[in-house]
């Protein structure tokens, strides 16, 4: 859960309205500077401003009134700054505006604050407000440059041009769906590329045409990978598209925490996917994507690591593809790369491992025994996925078919995770796997020669007592040095 803020971020209305500066220096010039950006009534309280304050508030025709501090000129100000450069002054500044039910900020003062100035990035009517609760305007002044640096200049521009047509939008384009993505393609489309390069004639007649063209919006659904676990590790594409969505589809072993980063509003539907625990069979799935884009919703459909590695989206793209609703993938991380770095393991070696295979094992436990299996005793490195279960299968199978017994083993629960679990063995270990009750998270089972040079010094013993850490160490070393040698 996100920490909590103990102030509320919120836009005063203050355009035409008196707002009261108290101050001679460089933080009431600071303040009148700031205020600029609005349409508010700016009053400078200055007995003695210094020269350089005075010339700027002449040259602004800023109304200034030459007289130190009483509490009567508090009257009809319905924002105070307290900023003397006087500690103590700017206390009883505070207090008499409290007093008349005005809100206040005093510098450097967070206690005698009932509001915080903002580092801001102004694209009048749109406007970005970066607080720290007092606690770093350094800090605010970056992120404010970054921020300025991402927006076009000429946001400002579409927006009020926006503003011009949302009585026409309101009247002809359909609430939901349709008028999100009319206000969509407005933003991003040519009436903005039109509006950046200065012709807003162009951009009023992209925009009429745009109006003109308006209808109930078609669906279309996303088909993301989620990576494996670590919201950092969500790709930027995902993360754009699930802002986009009107509803969101996810497995159970997507956390919680990535599906709370689409759209705030968008509908969330849990169709559970999860060993033992299916809430909705693939053909429901299938017929849920459908039911959503034939709505005329933006569906994410949200799986864990990609889409394409045993996420069955061949079946959804075929559901999709036959009731005419388009589609796209969006490419996850998948939880063997995942694993591997929680290893720092290399799934190829130079001279060692050229070949990679991906399996959930379930192929070892049939009789005929599966060509790669062939590949392993080649060198090729095995990535398993759902592998617990079937832990006393693949060894099995995998000796069966020529592969030492003392081939190392990486086991990862969790990948990526803050709470995962690293093991390391030899593949006449791996069906203790089956014993280990305690692994309720998704576990990756990578074996192979390449896995000899994984960095053991974070992982536990697959076989408790079998053997120290050290020993395991050794042995490993050992054999990377057979192997490379």
């Amino acid at each position: 859960m996100p920490q909590q803020l103990s102030v509320f971020p919120a836009f005063f209305r203050v355009a035409q309205k008196r707002v009261a500066v108290f101050g001679n220096g460089d933080e009431a010039f600071a303040k009148v500077r700031l205020l600029l950006n609005t349409e508010a009534a700016i009053v400078v309280y200055a007995d003695a401003p210094e020269a350089d304050f005075a010339a700027f508030l002449g040259e602004r025709a800023i109304e200034t009134v030459r007289e130190t501090f009483e509490a009567q000129q508090l009257e009809g100000a319905v924002l105070v700054f307290a900023a003397t450069g006087d500690a103590a002054e700017d206390r009883q500044i505070v207090v008499a505006a409290r007093e008349q039910k005005i809100p206040a900020n005093a510098v450097d003062q967070p206690d005698y604050c009932d509001f915080f100035t903002p580092a801001l990035v102004n694209r009048a009517p749109v406007a970005v407000a970066i607080g720290t609760e007092g606690a770093g305007p350094v800090l605010a002044q970056m992120i404010r440059a970054q921020i300025d640096q991402l927006l076009s200049p000429s946001l400002g521009i579409v927006a009020s041009l926006a503003a011009s047509y949302r009585d026409a939008v309101d009247r002809l384009v359909p609430r939901g769906v349709g008028r999100r993505l009319f206000w969509r393609r407005f933003f991003q489309g040519p009436v903005a590329d039109k509006v950046a390069l200065g012709d807003v004639a162009a951009a009023r007649r992209e925009a009429s045409r745009l109006l003109d063209a308006a209808h109930a919006a078609s669906g279309h659904v996303w088909l993301v990978g989620a990576g494996p676990g670590a919201e950092d590790l969500l790709t930027l594409r995902a993360q754009r598209v699930m802002m986009e969505a009107d509803a969101i589809v996810y497995d159970a072993l997507v956390p919680q925490a990535i599906v709370d980063m689409g759209r705030r509003d968008a509908e969330r539907l849990s169709v559970g996917k999860r060993k033992g625990c299916h809430t909705k069979s693939q053909d429901e799935i299938n017929l849920l994507l459908v039911k959503l884009a034939g709505e005329g919703k933006r569906v994410v459909r949200l799986k864990s690591g990609d889409p394409l590695i045993y996420g069955r989206a061949g079946e959804e793209m075929a559901a999709l593809r036959d009731a005419g609703i388009t589609y796209e993938i969006v490419p996850g991380i998948t939880s063997a790369f995942a694993a591997a770095a929680d290893f720092e393991l290399p799934l190829t070696l130079r001279g060692v491992a050229s070949s990679l295979v991906f399996t959930t094992g379930h192929d070892l436990t049939g009789e005929v025994l599966p060509d790669w299996a062939r590949l392993a005793v080649s060198g090729a490195t095995i990535a398993v996925y759902m592998g617990r279960t079937v832990a006393a299968s693949v060894a099995g199978r995998l000796m069966q078919a020529g592969l030492p017994a003392e081939t190392t083993v990486a086991v990862i629960e969790n990948a990526s995770r803050s709470d995962r679990r690293l093991l390391h063995g030899t593949l006449k270990d791996l069906p203790d796997l089956e014993d280990r009750t305690e692994l309720s998270g998704p576990v990756m089972v990578i074996i192979g020669d390449a896995v000899a040079g994984a960095n053991f010094e974070r992982s536990e013993p697959l076989v408790a007592g079998k053997r120290t850490d050290k020993q395991t160490k050794i042995e490993a070393a050992k054999r990377s040095e057979q192997i490379l040698n």
